[in-house]
């Protein structure tokens, strides 16, 4: 409507003020759900934060310094399906605002030094890559190295096709990495979000001494359509949930993510002596 046909006393709301929640589809005042910490105040929604966020919100005072930031993807198999994989990674990067669909930072949580990695979803679908496994197991070297325990936080829709041997490498190498920090008695916490999916779920992700998850996140390995068929069999209500996880004990604590710092730390504390 144009500001000449605009009723008298009419009220130009703006643009941004408030967000409808994907799950209950309630109109809510945008600034409460940031105050949450992106949640839903109504059904309790985690709505998508990026990784840098997720540094903010658990870092002291959100410091941190981000390292190995400066490696980025290349196309070792000239991969092209509608696009050519070289494009894929620009319009990523473009849409993501960072190189790669993880970010590692080190900083303190708590006042305990940690190394923390952030999947990226924006980023292909928080693929991973070459580039994500070697990533990680460089954090996980670095946290084995300087002796700090790892977080992970995990959003992924699993092994980057256009990469193909190359992405599913990546579980081993890092499942590799973790195992040396379990036997040097370094904690490794992971955590998993909305969504942690196919290679990533079955590799590092369900690999924490202690596996955290976000209410409501969807976890699994194949999709549910691909499972019912496989077995032949209707799958249960909220089969492949954060909480049904935990009932069966995929998962050994769910976590509203406004409450996520305060139990980190409080994990810390009984697991890690510096």
């Amino acid at each position: 409507m144009s500001e000449e046909k605009r009723p008298s006393g009419s009220i130009k709301i703006p643009e941004g003020l408030w967000v409808k929640c994907k799950k209950c589809k309630e109109i809510i005042y945008y600034k409460e759900v940031q105050r949450l910490g992106k949640i839903c105040p109504k059904c309790n929604y985690h709505f998508y934060i990026s990784a840098k966020e997720r540094f903010e919100m658990l870092f002291d005072d959100g410091k941190y310094e981000l390292f190995d930031n400066l490696l980025i993807s290349l196309d070792p198999l000239k991969f092209k399906d509608r696009k050519k994989y070289k494009d894929r990674l620009k319009e990523a990067e473009e849409k993501a605002k960072t190189n790669e669909a993880v970010l590692n930072a080190e900083g303190k949580i708590d006042g305990i030094d940690v190394i923390l990695c952030a999947m990226e979803y924006e980023f292909i679908g928080g693929s991973m890559g070459s580039v994500v496994g070697e990533k990680i197991t460089r954090a996980a070297e670095k946290a084995l190295k300087e002796r700090k325990p790892l977080i992970i936080i995990s959003a992924s829709g699993g092994a980057r096709m256009q990469e193909g041997i190359f992405s599913l490498m990546q579980m081993a190498k890092i499942s590799s990495a973790i195992a040396k920090l379990k036997e040097a008695k370094i904690p490794y916490i992971s955590i998993l979000t909305d969504p942690t999916t196919g290679g990533v779920t079955a590799s590092y992700a369900m690999q924490g001494d202690i596996n955290i998850a976000e209410p409501g996140a969807l976890i699994g390995f194949a999709g549910p359509r691909v499972i019912e068929q496989t077995i032949k069999q209707k799958l249960p209500e909220g089969f492949q949930t954060a909480e049904f996880l935990q009932e069966h004990g995929m998962v050994d604590i769910v976590v509203p993510r406004n409450k996520l710092k305060e139990t980190i730390a409080n994990i810390l504390k009984l697991l890690w002596t510096p």
